[in-house]
């Protein structure tokens, strides 16, 4: 008896866990299914723009599109700060605003940061360049 007793709670057990497991599964195929966007018909109320409010600080271009490079040194890139600067600054600050924007060599065009503005660019640029 106490055999079959272990047994129907063991298979209880089972079929409890199998339910929570697929709850889990269901949950995780909804929010895969989720729409990526919304559709906004003429005339109804549009969404609270999320978006930037203004132009960024070249710190901040800095911290997420040029940082992953130039704040590791990763394909030869300048660190900030760092004496290897100089010999690009003594280029002119118009030649090193567009070889950001255009790329050169291994550095893409926009350093990756295909929303920033010129003078997004040249911020970061600045930013980058402090104290050599």
């Amino acid at each position: 008896m106490k055999k079959l007793t272990f047994a129907l709670v063991l298979m209880t057990t089972a079929a409890i866990a199998n339910v929570a497991a697929q709850d889990a599964d269901n949950d995780a195929i909804k929010k895969r299914l989720e729409p990526v966007g919304q559709v906004y018909l003429a005339g109804a109320e549009v969404a609270a723009d999320t978006g930037p409010k203004g132009p960024r600080t070249g710190e901040q271009v800095y911290q997420s599109s040029c940082f992953a490079c130039h704040g590791t040194g990763a394909l030869d890139a300048p660190k900030k700060g760092d004496a290897t600067w100089k010999p690009r600054i003594a280029q002119g600050a118009d030649l090193l605003l567009k070889h950001a924007i255009e790329g050169i060599r291994a550095m893409p065009a926009r350093g990756t940061c295909m929303d920033c503005s010129d003078e997004e660019i040249s911020a970061a640029i600045e930013f980058m360049i402090e104290g050599v």
